[in-house]
C-alpha cells in the first residue's frame, strides 16, 4: 500500500499568524490530557502534594506487530496504532478510565485516585470493587475491540466516539480492511498477520501525583502494584488477560467472575464453541509467575480468556497454514506449541488435523515420553501395530499427550530445596554428616541435570517433530494430488 506525500511540518490545523497566545493554547489543548484538566478545575487547583492511595492499574501490549507492519507504509502504521489507541481510549472513557501513557507500542491506564470523580463519595471496600470491576471491564472489552478490528468489523467504530475520534478509527479499519481484500495477502493474511494484544491488571496502594522537574511534570503513579501490573502483562496470553490474585478476588467477592463465567459460557454455547464446557477454573486459569530476576520470587495470578471462539479461530488458522504449504508447518508448530496448555484450543486443532486427514502417530510420542508404560501397552497387544496405534488414538488425545509432556517438564525444572544442616555436636560428626549431605546433593543434582538434558535435548524435540513430520506427509499428499489432477 502506498504512502502520501505530505509535508513533514505541515500543521494539522495552524493557528492565526502571529497569534502566539492561540497557538499556545492550541498546543495546550492538543497534548495536554483533557481528563486530567478537567478533573484538576473540578478539585480547584494543581495538588500540591503527592498522596498515597488505592488505584487499579492496566497494561496493554500489542504482540508482534512487526509482521502486520512490513506490508504497511510508515505513514500506514501510524494510522493503524492511531486508529487502535483511540479505540482503547473510547472503551477507557465508557467506564471512566485514564490513559496514563503511551510507549510505543504499549499503554498504561488506571482508575480511582483523586483525578477520578467515580470514587470520591464511595465507602473505601465500595471503591476498590468499583475499581476491580471496571479495570476488569476494561481490559476485556479491550481485546473485543481488537478481535472487531482483525475481522475488520464496523462495530469497532464506537458509536459515542467524537467525529475526529471516529475519522481516526475509520482510517485505520480502511487500511485492514484492504489488506483482508487484498488478493495477494487474503489467503493468508487472517492466518497470519492479525494484530494480536496481551493485557495485564492488578490493584493497590501506591503513590500519586507530580512527578519530573519544571517545565516537564507528568501526572503519574509509582509503586509495587504498578510493576505488578507490567509483569501480569508481560506474561499475559495473547488474546487474554492476567490479573493480580488481589483483583481477583476482590472481582470475587463483587460476584464478577460468576458474572462474567456465565457470559462467556452463554457465548461460547451459542457458537458451538469448545469453550462451551469450559469449567470456571479454566476459564480463570490459577498459577504462579516465577521471577527470576527477583530471586525467584512467585505471583500469584490469574490467566483469563476472552474470545469465546477462540479454539475454532486457532483451528481455522491451523486449517488454512496445513494448506498452503510445507513453508507454513513452522508457524502451526508455533501455534501447538503456544498453546499446548489450553486443553479446548489443542481439541479443536485436533479436529482440524482429522477432518484434513493428518495421521499423528500418537503411539511414537507416548513411547518417546514414557517407554515403561507403551512397552506394557505393546504386551497386552502382542506386538501388533495396528491395535496398539487404535488402542493409543482412543485412549489418549492429543492434548493428554502434550499435557503429559508439560508435567514431564516441569518434573525435570524442579529444583530440590537443600537439606536443613545437621545438629552440631563436634567438629568431626558435623563434618561427617555435612560431607554426606553434601554429596547426596550432588548426586541428586546430577541425576536432575541429566533428566533434564535428555528431556530438552531428546524427548521434547522428538514429540514436536513427530507432529511435524505427520503435517509435512499430509501437505506431500495434496500437493501430489494437485499435480495429478493438473496433469
Amino acid at each position: 500500500m502506498n504512502d502520501d506525500n505530505m509535508n513533514p511540518h505541515e500543521s494539522a490545523s495552524p493557528a492565526e499568524p502571529g497569534n502566539e497566545s492561540a497557538l499556545r493554547r492550541q498546543i495546550e489543548d492538543y497534548y495536554l490530557p483533557t481528563q486530567l484538566v478537567d478533573a484538576i478545575m473540578e478539585i480547584g487547583g494543581i495538588p500540591a502534594a503527592s498522596i498515597e492511595t488505592e488505584i487499579g492499574i492496566g497494561f496493554l501490549d500489542i504482540a508482534d506487530y512487526s509482521l502486520l507492519s512490513r506490508f504497511l507504509a510508515p505513514r500506514e502504521n501510524q494510522a493503524v496504532l492511531n486508529g487502535l489507541y483511540t479505540a482503547f481510549n473510547q472503551v477507557l472513557k465508557e467506564h471512566g478510565g485514564y490513559l496514563n501513557k503511551i510507549e510505543g507500542d504499549s499503554i498504561m491506564f488506571h482508575y480511582g485516585g483523586i483525578i477520578d470523580p467515580h470514587v470520591r463519595n464511595l465507602e473505601e471496600e465500595e471503591a476498590r470493587r468499583y475499581i476491580a470491576r471496571e479495570l476488569f471491564n476494561t481490559c476485556v472489552e479491550m481485546q473485543r475491540k481488537c478481535a472487531l478490528f482483525n475481522a475488520a468489523k464496523r462495530q469497532f467504530l464506537a458509536e459515542g466516539a467524537t467525529t475526529e475520534s471516529r475519522e481516526v478509527m475509520q482510517k485505520a479499519l480502511d487500511i485492514i480492511s484492504g489488506l483482508r481484500n487484498d488478493e495477494a495477502l487474503s489467503a493468508v493474511f487472517g492466518a497470519l498477520y492479525q494484530i494480536r494484544v496481551r493485557i495485564g491488571a492488578s490493584i493497590g496502594t501506591v503513590t500519586i501525583g507530580n512527578f519530573g522537574p519544571d517545565g516537564a511534570k507528568q501526572w503519574d503513579v509509582i509503586g509495587e502494584p504498578v510493576i505488578e501490573a507490567k509483569r501480569m502483562e508481560s506474561t499475559a496470553p495473547i488474546g487474554g488477560l492476567r490479573i493480580s490474585k488481589t483483583l481477583y478476588d476482590l472481582l470475587d467477592a463483587g460476584g464478577k467472575v460468576d458474572e462474567y463465567y456465565q457470559r462467556f459460557r452463554r457465548e461460547a454455547l451459542a457458537f458451538s464453541s469448545h469453550y462451551r464446557d469450559i469449567e470456571r477454573s479454566d476459564l480463570f486459569r490459577f498459577s504462579e509467575v516465577l521471577l527470576k530476576d527477583k530471586g525467584n520470587v512467585t505471583f500469584p495470578t490469574y490467566k483469563v480468556q476472552v474470545a469465546a471462539q477462540l479454539p475454532e479461530a486457532i483451528a481455522k488458522q491451523v486449517e488454512l497454514l496445513l494448506t498452503k504449504g510445507p513453508h507454513h508447518t513452522k508457524q502451526i508448530m508455533k501455534i501447538l506449541d503456544y498453546y499446548r496448555g489450553n486443553k479446548y484450543v489443542i481439541s479443536a486443532i485436533e479436529d482440524a488435523f482429522r477432518k484434513l486427514e493428518v495421521v499423528l502417530r500418537k503411539g511414537f510420542i507416548l513411547e518417546t515420553m514414557y517407554p515403561s508404560q507403551f512397552q506394557k501397552i505393546k504386551e497386552r497387544f502382542d506386538g501388533d501395530a495396528a491395535k496398539i496405534a487404535a488402542h493409543v488414538d482412543s485412549e489418549f488425545t492429543l492434548f493428554d499427550l502434550l499435557d503429559r509432556l508439560g508435567k514431564f517438564q516441569d518434573i525435570v525444572k524442579q529444583r530440590r530445596p537443600p537439606g536443613d544442616a545437621p545438629e552440631f555436636i563436634s567438629y568431626d560428626a558435623y563434618m561427617a554428616d555435612r560431607v554426606r549431605q553434601v554429596k547426596d546433593q550432588y548426586d541428586a543434582t546430577k541425576n536432575r541435570m541429566v533428566q533434564r538434558a535428555y528431556f530438552f535435548n531428546v524427548v521434547y524435540p522428538l514429540v514436536f517433530d513427530s507432529i511435524e513430520t505427520s503435517i509435512l506427509e499430509r501437505q506431500r499428499s495434496i500437493d501430489d494430488l494437485e499435480e495429478l489432477a493438473g496433469a
